[in-house]
C-alpha cells in the first residue's frame, strides 16, 4: 500500500508539472503545441526523434532550455532569416554560446557582428582563397590522399581528420597532424556539449564540452603565444593576420577575440565541412552515373596541366561546374538531400507577429530546413540524388535553399567550405578508380559487382576504392554513421 501511495504521488506531481508548464507559458495568439516537463521542455524527444518529433509537434514546444516555435514553411524561414532588423537575432542554445564564446561571430549582432564577419571574410573570402588559400589546400590534398592506397579508411573519421589538418594548416601555416588527431576527441565533445541542456555536472555532455574547450584554448594560446615570440618570422597565414596591429601599435583583435574567431573557423567546418564530404562520397558511390560524369570533369581539368605536379588555381576551380557549388551541382545537392544543416536558431527581442500568431518576447524560432529540402514541387524526385536538377534551374537564387542561411547572417565559410570539397573530390577522382563491391563478413573476401572504366590521364597511379561491409546513415540530430562509414582503396585490379 505505502508503494502505491508514492506510486500515486508522483503520478499526481508529474502530471501538475506538466499542467503548470503548460499553463506559465500560455497566451493568446500562440500556435498550437505542448510544452512538456519544466527546464527541460521536450529537448530529450526532440533530440531522439528529430524529424517525426517535429513533423508532429504541430509548432509549439519547449527545447534546448527555451520556449520555441517551429517554422517549416519556406516563406516563412525566409522572412525570419532575412529580416534582423526587425528583431529577429541569432537565438542560439546557452550551452552553444557558452562553450564558443562571447567573441564567436554568430552570438554577435550590430556594429559587433559587423566588424568581426568584415574581419573575418578578409580572412576566409573569395579573394584570400584566390589569392592565399587556395595554393595551399591544392598541396595539402595531394599530399594527404597520397597516403591512402592499399588502405581501409574510414571516410567518416578521416573526413574529420582532413579538415581540422586542412584548417589548422590555413591558420598556423604548419603541418600538425599529432595535434589534429588528439583536436578530432575534443571537438566532437565541444560539436556535442553545444547542442545539449547547459547541465555542468560530470558526465553531462555540457561538462565535456567545456572542458573540451579548454583544452582547446590552451592549445590556441600557446600558438598564439609562440607566434608573439617570432614577430619578425611571418608564416602568410590566417593567424598573422589576426595578430597584425593597426595604425597606432595596437592589435587589431585581443588575445580571447582571436582565440574565439580561430575556434569559430574551425568548428564551423568541424560538422558541416566533413559530413558534407563523407555523404558527397557515399552518393557519388551509390550514382556511378554521377560519379562518372564527376571523374570526367577532373579529368580534363588535369589533361589541361602542363605538369604531373602542377596546382589547381581559381580557374580550374571556377570551370569545375558539376563538382562545385556555383550552380548547386553535387555538392548542392548533398547538402540538400542530406540536410546537414537541419535547422537554424533565433530570436524575439520584442513580441513578434508570424502567419496570424503572436510569439511572445524571448522566445526562440526554430526555421526546421529539412521539409522545404524535400517539396516534390520545388525538387520532383525530392529523395533521389540528382545532381543536374540544379541545371535545369537556379534553385539558390530564389532562396528556397537556406543550408548556407540567408541575408547577413550567410554563412563565412561557404566559399572555403566548398574550395575544400572540390579540390578533394578532384583529387580522389583523379588518383582512385571507382567499383562497387560487396564484402562477406563470414568468409572475409570480397565480391566485384562492377567496374566504371574510363580513361584517366596516364600521370597518376589508377587506384579503386569501394565500400566496406554495410553503411547505416542517422540524418538526425546530426548526420553520421554510427558504425564507421569505411571504404577500401587500393591499386588498379586488373
Amino acid at each position: 500500500m505505502v508503494l502505491l501511495g508514492i506510486v500515486l504521488c508522483l503520478l499526481v506531481l508529474c502530471g501538475g508539472l506538466l499542467r503548470w508548464n503548460e499553463v506559465r507559458h500560455r497566451q493568446k495568439g500562440l500556435p498550437p503545441g505542448t510544452m512538456g516537463w519544466p527546464v527541460i521542455g521536450e529537448t530529450l524527444e526532440f533530440l531522439k526523434q528529430g524529424p517525426s518529433f517535429l513533423k508532429n509537434q504541430k509548432a509549439r514546444t519547449h527545447i534546448l532550455g527555451s520556449p520555441t516555435v517551429i517554422c517549416t514553411e519556406p516563406e516563412i524561414n525566409k522572412y525570419v532569416l532575412m529580416n534582423e532588423n526587425k528583431g529577429l537575432l541569432p537565438g542560439y542554445p546557452q550551452s552553444l554560446t557558452n562553450i564558443m564564446g562571447k567573441w564567436n561571430v554568430a552570438a554577435l549582432h550590430g556594429p559587433q557582428h559587423k566588424a568581426m564577419r568584415s574581419a573575418m571574410i578578409a580572412l576566409v573570402g573569395p579573394t584570400a582563397i584566390r589569392d592565399q588559400l587556395l595554393p595551399k589546400i591544392d598541396e595539402f590534398m595531394r599530399s594527404y590522399l597520397c597516403h591512402w592506397n592499399n588502405r581501409v579508411i574510414d571516410i567518416q573519421e578521416e573526413s574529420k581528420e582532413l579538415w581540422l589538418n586542412s584548417v589548422l594548416k590555413l591558420i598556423a601555416g604548419i603541418d600538425i597532424v599529432p595535434l589534429a588527431k588528439s583536436l578530432k576527441f575534443d571537438f566532437i565533445k565541444l560539436v556535442h556539449g553545444t547542442i545539449s541542456l547547459p547541465f555542468n555536472f560530470p558526465g553531462t555532455n555540457y561538462h565535456r564540452g567545456l572542458q573540451a574547450r579548454r583544452r582547446v584554448d590552451i592549445i590556441l594560446e600557446k600558438l598564439i603565444e609562440k607566434r608573439r615570440a617570432s614577430p619578425g618570422e611571418s608564416q602568410h597565414d590566417i593567424l598573422d593576420a589576426l595578430l597584425n596591429t593597426n595604425d597606432t601599435g595596437k592589435p587589431n583583435l585581443t588575445d580571447e577575440q582571436i582565440v574565439d574567431v580561430v575556434l569559430t573557423l574551425i568548428y564551423t567546418g568541424f560538422e558541416t565541412v566533413s559530413t558534407t564530404l563523407m555523404m558527397t562520397v557515399k552518393y557519388l558511390h551509390d550514382h556511378p552515373e554521377a560519379l562518372e560524369e564527376l571523374r570526367n570533369e577532373q579529368s580534363a581539368i588535369r589533361k589541361r596541366k602542363k605538369s604531373p605536379n602542377e596546382a589547381i588555381d581559381w580557374n580550374d576551380y571556377k570551370s569545375m561546374n558539376f563538382t562545385r557549388a556555383v550552380s548547386g551541382l553535387v555538392i548542392f545537392e548533398t547538402l540538400r538531400l542530406a540536410t546537414v544543416v537541419n535547422g537554424v536558431l533565433r530570436k524575439t527581442t520584442q513580441e513578434t507577429k508570424l502567419e496570424g500568431n503572436s510569439i511572445p518576447k524571448d522566445w526562440r524560432i526554430y526555421v526546421y530546413l529539412r521539409e522545404q529540402n524535400y517539396d516534390p514541387v520545388v525538387y520532383p524526385e525530392p529523395l533521389k540524388f540528382n545532381p543536374w536538377r540544379w541545371m535545369d534551374q537556379n534553385l539558390e537564387a530564389n532562396n528556397l535553399f537556406m543550408q548556407f542561411g540567408l541575408g547577413a547572417r550567410v554563412c563565412l565559410g561557404k566559399e572555403l567550405g566548398i574550395v575544400e570539397i572540390s579540390v578533394f573530390l578532384h583529387y580522389f577522382a583523379t588518383m582512385y578508380r571507382y567499383s562497387t563491391l560487396l564484402y562477406n563478413y563470414h568468409h572475409h573476401s570480397f565480391a566485384k559487382l562492377s567496374r566504371l572504366c574510363n580513361s584517366l590521364n596516364p600521370i597518376f597511379f589508377l587506384k579503386e576504392w569501394e565500400e566496406v561491409g554495410e553503411v547505416k546513415i542517422l540524418n538526425f540530430p546530426r548526420v553520421e554513421a554510427p558504425n564507421g562509414f569505411q571504404i577500401f582503396v587500393s591499386n588498379t585490379i586488373s
